[in-house]
């Protein structure tokens, strides 16, 4: 093998190297940038036919609370009042919205088969925020 051959093997082999460790590099960081999901669902409470309310305000939310600490085993809640008009009318309902996070889209869909039949709803609406999450402890003792 002649001495430019060799030279050439080792550029090659160099720059080999150094594309890998740049990919690397590059997988790392766009994993960091990515960061986590917050998933926010909104889900109304009136009966998808009769627009009435499918529970008791505390029953709604007592329903969902169960439902959440058995799927979940934790879970963020807030109360939430929704509207919209449809044909001229407008109706109005009391909703309620979740959040969660260390989960994936996968989970979210099966809890919405379960709600969406619970409180015959026609959907769930479902947002998919990018987030950093922490569970910060506090400093180090």
């Amino acid at each position: 093998m002649t001495k430019a051959w060799k030279i050439a093997i080792l550029i090659l082999c160099a720059a080999a190297l150094c594309l890998s460790a740049l990919s690397l590099v590059v997988a790392c960081k766009s994993g960091q940038e990515q960061g986590d999901v917050q998933y926010v669902l909104y889900l109304g409470t009136n009966d998808k036919d009769s627009n009435q309310p499918v529970f008791s305000h505390e029953q709604a939310k007592q329903t969902l609370t169960d439902i959440l600490v058995r799927r979940f085993g934790g879970y963020t809640v807030q109360e939430a009042n929704g509207g919209w008009i449809d044909g001229g009318t407008e109706y109005q309902e009391y909703t309620l919205v979740i959040y969660l996070s260390d989960t994936d889209l996968e989970q979210v869909h099966a809890l919405c088969d379960e709600l969406i039949k619970t409180f015959n709803q026609s959907s769930v609406l479902i947002q998919a925020n990018r987030t950093q999450t922490e569970f910060y402890a506090g400093p180090a003792k």
